[in-house]
Formats: structure tokens, sequence, C-alpha cells
């Protein structure tokens, strides 16, 4: 009878610690990080990377406008589309800076020559791929940029309003991703990178770190070294009256919108001097209200 009773209690014991075992293995699956997706840029030409998961998210259609609606800002939409275009066929290009006045569109830009770069390549030729990473995520940059390294296709990663403030640290990610460490940067990746400051950080930023550092001269060059990462600085700045009609009369012949010249040209200089400015923005925002007065949708 005892012996019964000793078996059984065993075998109890056995039982209960198997179901322990088998909470604990499964709580631990459910806490555990799900498996990462597999990166398949021939999924679509553009995406977006989410960190939280190591995820790029295609991108069926991306919002950008035509190269040629692009007015005031010949110069620099030279040199990025031959930057790109080298780049896309595998010759040597450098990471690139777009900084200054906002809404003369940098971002816009980057959209627009890489849909303009993959219309003109040969055929067979792989598509350039463009990838937004978001300006919170940007530690994760290394980790992006060795994922992308075995993969055949050439790709612009690309961060829109880059700038880093108070105690933010996460430059150095950008950094040590832009060099590369020892493997260096891969050779089918370049960054681009829009910003309203030429350096990426403010001038009380750099103070603090001269105030607190041991050696003040080489802290404040490790700041301003981020910005000589970039190969190519192009600078934007606030546009004249003759560019910004240029820019309504472009986007007016673009989409067939009937107007007098007299009555457009007035509303035009009306509408940025309501909003103290002239820019890019401030003419694709008068074009909106304009189409949207006459009834007629933006197409094409």
């Amino acid at each position: 009878m005892t012996d019964k009773t000793t078996e059984k209690t065993i075998d109890q014991t056995a039982t209960e610690t198997l179901a322990t075992l088998l909470r604990i293995a499964s709580a631990l699956e459910r806490i555990a990080p799900l498996p990462r997706k597999p990166i398949d840029l021939a999924a679509a030409d553009a995406f977006v990377w989410h960190a939280a998961g190591s995820e790029l998210m295609p991108v069926p259609k991306v919002n950008r406008v035509a190269l040629s609606l692009l007015r005031g800002v010949d110069r620099v939409r030279d040199t990025l589309a031959e930057n790109t275009e080298r780049f896309a066929r595998g010759l040597p290009a450098n990471n690139v800076l777009l900084w200054g006045a906002r809404g003369m569109g940098k971002s816009s830009l980057v959209k627009a020559v890489h849909a303009d770069t993959n219309q003109h390549l040969a055929k067979g030729e792989l598509p350039l791929k463009l990838i937004e990473i978001h300006r919170e995520d940007i530690e994760s940059l290394p980790a992006l940029m060795s994922q992308l390294r075995s993969d055949p296709h050439r790709a612009i990663v690309f961060c829109d309003d880059l700038s880093f403030d108070g105690d933010d640290t996460s430059y150095k990610s950008l950094k040590a991703a832009l060099d590369g460490g020892v493997e260096g940067r891969p050779e089918n990746v370049v960054f681009y990178a829009t910003s309203n400051r030429r350096h990426l950080l403010p001038r009380d930023m750099m103070d603090n770190e001269r105030a607190t550092s041991i050696n003040p001269g080489e802290a404040i060059e490790e700041k301003v070294s981020l910005s000589d990462r970039f190969g190519l600085w192009l600078g934007f700045h606030k546009c004249s009256q003759d560019e910004y009609l240029a820019m309504i009369d472009g986007y007016v012949a673009h989409f067939g919108l009937t107007v007098a010249p007299e009555e457009l040209r007035r509303d035009a200089l009306e509408w940025a001097t309501t909003r103290g400015s002239r820019s890019g923005r401030t003419a694709w925002q008068y074009i909106q209200d304009l189409a949207g007065r006459l009834g007629k949708k933006l197409e094409g």
C-alpha cells in the first residue's frame, strides 16, 4: 500500500512538473521576438523601414511629383540626378545631405529623382530601391544596412527632416552607419537625408559639449564632422518671385487648369503674401486650392 501511494505521489509530481514546464515554455514563446522576415526588395520599388520588427513594408504607390515640375532647383536637381544615376549603374557615388529652406522640395526631389533614374535604366538592369527610415529609428540604421548588404539590388536609404536635439546620442549610430566600421559601408547602399540645418546639430547642443568636455575643441569637431560624412551638400534657398510664379505656371500647364494669366498671377502672389513665404510647398498648396475652385481633379 505504501509503495502504491509513493508511486502515485511521484506520478502526480511528475505531471505537475511537466505542466509547469509547458506553461513556462508557452510563456517564453509568447514573449520571444517574432522571427525576422527575410528582406524581399523585389516586392516593390519603395519601402518603409519599421525598426521594431526589423521589417520593410512595401509602398505600392509613392507620394511624389514629376521631376519636370520641380522648378527653381535646377543645379541641385542635376547634381542629385547625376549622383543617383551613377550609383544605380554600379559606379561610386556619395551620401547626400539636402539642407536649407523649408518647403523648397528637398524630399520631393529625392523621390522624383529615384523614379526618373529607374525610367532611364537599361532593359534588364535591376531597379533602384528607395527605403525610408524615420528619424526616431535612426539608431537601427546600421542593422538595416547590414541586412541590405547581401541583396543584389542597389538602394537609397532616405531620412526626411533629419536633425538631433538635446541629449540625443543617436547621431553616433548615423556616423557608424555612414563610415561602415570595419566592413565599410555596403557598396549597394547610399544614404540621402533632408534637413533644415546644414550641420544637423543645434548650436546649444554644441555649446553643451564644449562646456562638459575635457577637450572642447575635439568635442565640437566630432559634432560638426557628422555632416562631413555626406560627400554632397546640396543647399536649398528661398525662391524669388519669378521662380515662384514659374512653379505655378508649370503646375497649371501640367494639370490643364484654365485661368486667365493676369488673374493667375494676382491670385498666386496674394496667396504667397497671406502665408508669408514663397516656396514650392506654397505653390503646390495654391494649385490645390485653385483646382478645387475650378472643380478639377489633379491627375497625371
